[in-house]
């Protein structure tokens, strides 16, 4: 069987069992579409929201980030998977306590406030339809490169295959769609990375086989890969930093808080029955996120080293990297170059016309690297690498059978799927159950609740497909966006909302509009009004990382502080919250029991 055969009929296969699923658990009432009737077992919605949680951007984009950019790519490591702890140990269980699914719901009881709720909508809405872009950049990335279509196509495609189990299924179709969409992500993530580290190491635990030697040597691989990299003018990889140590740590915290606050993954803990049951699904989702998380560094490093050895025969026989014979033949590159020279995504472009593939960083400052290139006749770099397509084309690079090949692009797809249906829910849910029936209609019935969810989905479907068209970076790079904002506007306020007894509807409202308002500024700046290209206003900032040679990527956490300072002092003016909200605050902390989900009917 052909490798284009058995990846559409593994892709086919996968497709064909998510939509399966969707109609069997199909949602019949608005418990079902919200929260899966709060009645999923803890270790199977563990999987649900692993799968909600590593999204494209983890399956996809995160190796070939670190890939690129070495140990300062650790910040995806460290933000993403600290966060989940302060999700799962600061919120989730206080939250689900207080019985409201939806994070607007639990601003406007815990503020006394409808307009608290509608801010609170507001930054729900910029944050998910942010990360959702990243999502369709990952679905149009797969898409373009295993079906051969453009990555265009790859997203109204991927659209399609959502509106169909997100807006019929609701949460409980969802729910159980991302179970099996775990196993399919996790399995295509793990499997390829054991094969690899077997054939550079001899290790088949991936982890371990990263601090290993490579086999019949005595170097590790670690030491190899920073030899290579170095010598062909790049930043040592095992200490390369994302910026300077400000912005790595601003990076990694925006990425934490930020986490806490996404409110589809919050979600998810309302589809389990009791407060306990939340903390034993917080508990296996982590080990679920560990298993992809710890193997990520190891997939990096080898893919990147798999890449340098394909472009750069010489690199195994120790020879002079510069010599006419260590550049691959351009007539002779691999069949998944030209594959993915197809999407776009990965290009050659033969500048000294020798027919060979020179890879090295002409923009370094190291003059013996410069001086080297230019004695072999090299007149600049000649290969561009998508980072998207590192975890993609890592199976292909290392010559895997067919089988894992199609098993990487259908975990690619399961991962960029799961993700953006549980943002759909939220974006869904904010909208109708928050919107419309708890400012506008209170008095809406469950039907026309219903009813005006799955219009919602269905609307910010085509939305979020057009917004990915064109996106303002690489998944990874625009999901850390939208964690920023996250983390500027609705971390605080949840977390003054469940810990500070005296926070008031003014301060909270004033926090989260000044929190938002300052990130996207900074963030526009960069990326253009609304990531539209050619708006972007760089000169009325001082020019790119401006604020302390802070990225926009980590600007998150000084939207973050802004956002507290605002609302401690507007807080100081205003008056205290009533006293039967401050016995609710102080009742949601204290460890007994929970109520029924409000909002499930």
């Amino acid at each position: 069987m052909s490798l284009q055969t058995t990846i559409y009929f593994v892709v086919g296969a996968t497709f064909l069992l998510y939509i399966s699923i969707a109609i069997w658990s199909r949602a019949k009432s608005t418990s079902d579409f919200y929260v899966a009737g709060a009645t999923v077992n803890p270790v199977m919605n563990g999987m649900a929201t692993a799968a909600d949680w590593m999204s494209a951007a983890s399956f996809i984009s995160m190796a070939g980030m670190i890939s690129m950019m070495g140990y300062g790519g650790s910040v995806f490591l460290m933000g993403w998977t600290g966060g989940y702890v302060l999700l799962a140990m600061l919120l989730a269980p206080y939250l689900r306590k207080f019985g409201k699914f939806t994070v607007p719901q639990f601003i406007r009881d815990r503020f006394y406030s409808k307009s608290a709720s509608a801010v609170a909508v507001i930054c729900l809405l910029v944050a998910s339809l942010t990360y959702i872009i990243g999502q369709m950049t990952g679905v149009g990335v797969a898409f373009s490169r295993f079906l051969g279509v453009s990555s265009d196509n790859g997203i109204y495609i991927g659209m399609a295959i959502v509106f169909v189990y997100a807006v019929f299924g609701g949460m409980k179709g969802i729910t159980y769609t991302q179970v099996a969409q775990f196993c399919v992500l996790i399995t295509a993530y793990i499997i390829p990375a054991v094969f690899i580290s077997i054939q550079l190491t001899g290790n088949p635990l991936p982890q371990l086989g990263l601090g290993s030697n490579m086999s019949g040597t005595d170097i590790s691989l670690l030491t190899r890969l920073d030899q290579v990299v170095t010598d062909l003018g790049f930043r040592k990889y095992t200490t390369a930093m994302a910026g300077n140590m400000l912005n790595m740590s601003f990076f990694a915290l925006s990425l934490m808080i930020g986490t806490a606050g996404l409110p589809h993954v919050i979600m998810r803990f309302f589809t389990v029955p009791t407060v306990s049951a939340a903390r034993r699904s917080a508990g296996w989702t982590l080990v679920f996120i560990a298993m992809l998380y710890t193997t990520a560094p190891a997939v990096a490093a080898m893919a990147k080293y798999n890449l340098h050895k394909t472009v750069n025969p010489g690199i195994e026989s120790g020879a002079d990297l510069y010599a006419v014979t260590s550049s691959l033949e351009g007539s002779k590159r691999p069949e998944w170059m030209k594959r993915w020279e197809n999407t776009g995504l990965l290009q050659w472009d033969d500048k000294n016309n020798d027919g060979r593939i020179q890879y090295y960083n002409d923009q370094t400052t190291d003059d013996s690297v410069l001086a080297r290139a230019e004695e072999a006749g090299w007149e600049g770099n000649e290969l561009s690498v998508n980072a998207d397509i590192i975890v993609l084309a890592n199976p292909e690079i290392a010559l895997l059978p067919n089988w894992v090949i199609a098993l990487v692009a259908a975990g690619g797809l399961a991962a960029a799927l799961s993700t953006a249906a549980g943002l759909l829910m939220a974006i869904s849910s904010a909208i109708s159950h928050d919107l419309i029936k708890g400012v506008f209609v209170p008095k809406l019935s469950e039907k026309k609740e219903l009813a005006a969810g799955k219009i919602a989905m269905a609307l910010s479907i085509v939305l979020a497909g057009w917004l990915g068209l064109n996106p303002p970076g690489f998944a990874a790079g625009t999901v850390a966006l939208a964690f920023g904002i996250a983390a500027s506007s609705l971390f605080p306020a949840l977390m003054t909302g469940i810990f500070s007894t005296k926070m008031s509807k003014e301060g909270a409202i004033a926090g989260m509009l000044s929190g938002l308002l300052v990130t996207l500024f900074y963030v526009f700046a960069h990326k253009g009004i609304l990531f539209i290209k050619g708006t972007e206003y760089l000169d009325l900032i001082g020019g790119a990382n401006s604020f302390f040679g802070i990225s926009p990527e980590a600007f998150g956490a000084v939207g973050a502080i802004v956002n507290f300072i605002v609302a401690s002092i507007v807080n100081r003016f205003s008056k205290e919250p009533p006293v039967h909200i401050q016995a609710l605050v102080e009742g949601v902390r204290i460890p007994r029991g929970s109520g029924k989900v409000d909002g499930a009917h």
